[in-house]
């Protein structure tokens, strides 16, 4: 909201409640995603260890093909949620 006769900002617009709720899933999403892709990496390196040369060359394979999935999913998820973000910001008045 903005002054009739100065043009001076007086009120800052606030995001409704579908708003609130969409930009929480959003910042929710990605935190789970980078959560699931680290625990993902940290889970594969651990068994490393103890496995033979064939083993460690097809956990490595799936790993990166879990990872590959994971981030394609984020992406899609992140686009799709960050669109509906930007469609709930408060208007300017």
């Amino acid at each position: 909201m903005s002054c009739p006769s100065c043009g001076a900002r007086l009120r800052k617009a606030r995001r409704g409640i579908f708003g609130k709720i969409v930009i929480s899933f959003f910042w929710l999403f990605n935190l789970l995603m980078i959560f699931w892709i680290y625990a993902g990496f940290s889970a594969t390196s651990e068994k490393m260890g103890a496995m033979t040369d064939a083993e460690k060359v097809g956990t490595s394979i799936g790993a990166g093909i879990g990872i590959t999935i994971l981030i394609v999913v984020w992406l899609i998820g992140a686009v799709i949620l960050g669109i509906m973000a930007l469609l709930t910001r408060p208007k300017a008045a």
